[in-house]
């Protein structure tokens, strides 16, 4: 993918993440347990976070190799998708087969965070 389009998948993970918060502040306070909002919020505050890194990291794209760039991005997304998406549903629904997914989603991040980490070192290294 090409960098705007990174910058656009960033914005509407950030997006969704508020307005995902939102829903859960006022539309299920009244419909889940506190232990249920607190695992969705979890999952929301994930997606925000990697959200806010992913258009972080598209502001520094010429640091580090288009190749690092596209690791930590896919990494970023696949784990907002695996980890916040199956915490939410996890929250919402009674779909406990989705808990295995929820650490390869966090795995997902640590892939993104090294992979930076390295990528970075090495940019410096030249």
């Amino acid at each position: 993918m090409k960098l705007h389009h990174w910058v656009c998948v960033a914005a509407i993970g950030a997006g969704l993440a508020v307005g995902l918060g939102a829903f859960a502040a006022h539309g299920l306070k009244a419909v889940l347990s506190d232990y249920q909002l607190a695992i969705f919020k979890t999952g929301v505050d994930y997606q925000m976070w990697h959200s806010l890194a992913l258009l972080g990291i598209c502001g520094v794209a010429s640091q580090v190799s288009s190749r690092c760039f596209a690791i930590v991005a896919w990494a970023w997304l696949i784990g907002v998708v695996a980890f916040s998406g199956s915490l939410c549903l996890l929250a919402l629904t009674s779909w406990y087969w989705l808990g295995p997914i929820t650490p390869m989603g966090g795995v997902s991040f640590l892939i993104g965070w090294v992979g930076l980490a390295i990528g970075a070192w090495r940019s410096y290294q030249r």
